[in-house]
């Protein structure tokens, strides 16, 4: 495991933050850490990097102690924090090698347009970091995060700032790097994001950690089935033998009323109804899945 957290608690001065989180992370995994404003995302991350001291509870990043072990763990690891710090005069590309020694690493002028073009700033490379959008900076932020090319990555809501574009490119790069082993801990609000890149997550509401597994366990758990309306432009297939990713629950009109499997992602399920001939002109999200589950443990909590 690549981050193991068990029974963790913590305080900052004399007020207790986490009192019991739990969270394990594996190679090639991207885990969706989840919960409210002040639930306790961000302490649980400091915790895990080694930059607050715990109280109870066992901590192990690459299987040591992040506090007893910062330099070992450091080199193997990328951080892109909620607020990133800027040199508003730099370059991108001045900037990227400016870390790249803080790293120890020399990179070519060459490797450094590689890197950045790999998160979408090639056209921007020269241009003064002072004039970035919020989206471009969060680019930058992930480049210079993946500067020591990482074998564990902790992303503090990536895609802030970003359209759906840059969003989807994004994804795709993440999902690139944990296809090569990269493990990523996703810290985020964007539902859309976990439910795209994540099999396992875990939810904190007050400090402690209320749910913790794969989405398709916990939303079976809570019988809360994906519900989505699809409009179809002619007749869908004749029942077949070989299974499809949804159940038809109702069929009025030119709209299907279906439930997602929950070990089936919907880009996934929508790939495989098309290619079995059903004619989808629209998808609309009825409600269940993730953001119920999240929305019903969250609430349940904080009554």
């Amino acid at each position: 495991m690549l981050i193991e957290i068990d029974k963790l608690s913590a305080s900052l001065g004399s007020t207790v933050i986490l009192h019991d989180v739990n969270l394990s992370l594996g190679e090639g995994e991207i885990y969706g850490l989840l919960g409210p404003n002040g639930a306790g995302k961000s302490t649980t991350i400091a915790v895990a990097l080694g930059l607050l001291k715990p109280d109870s509870g066992q901590v192990r990043v690459f299987g040591q102690n992040p506090r007893r072990a910062a330099h070992e763990i450091y080199g193997s690891l990328g951080v892109l924090p909620e607020q990133n710090g800027f040199y508003d005069w730099m370059s991108a590309e001045e900037y990227l090698g400016f870390f790249s020694e803080l790293h120890a690493r020399h990179l070519e002028p060459n490797d450094l347009r590689d890197r950045l073009s790999s998160v979408g700033l090639a056209p921007r490379l020269r241009q003064p970091i002072g004039t970035y959008s919020r989206g471009m900076r969060q680019r930058l932020g992930l480049a210079r995060a993946l500067i020591a090319n990482p074998k564990l990555l902790v992303l503090d809501e990536p895609t802030n700032g970003l359209d759906p574009r840059g969003r989807r490119e994004i994804h795709d790069l993440l999902l690139h790097l944990a296809g090569h082993g990269v493990g990523i801990l996703l810290c985020t609000h964007l539902l859309d994001d976990v439910d795209r890149l994540c099999r396992r997550v875990g939810i904190i509401v007050d400090g402690r950690t209320v749910a913790e597994g794969t989405i398709a366990d916990l939303i079976r758990e809570e019988n809360r089935p994906v519900r989505f309306r699809l409009r179809l432009t002619g007749e869908r297939p004749p029942a077949i033998a070989e299974k499809v990713p949804v159940s038809v629950v109702a069929h009025e009109g030119e709209w299907c009323v279906v439930d997602l499997n929950p070990d089936v992602a919907p880009d996934t399920a929508w790939r495989q109804l098309l290619f079995r001939g059903w004619p989808i002109a629209e998808i609309r999200h009825e409600g269940g899945g993730l953001e119920d589950l999240y929305l019903t443990l969250t609430e349940r909590r904080a009554a």
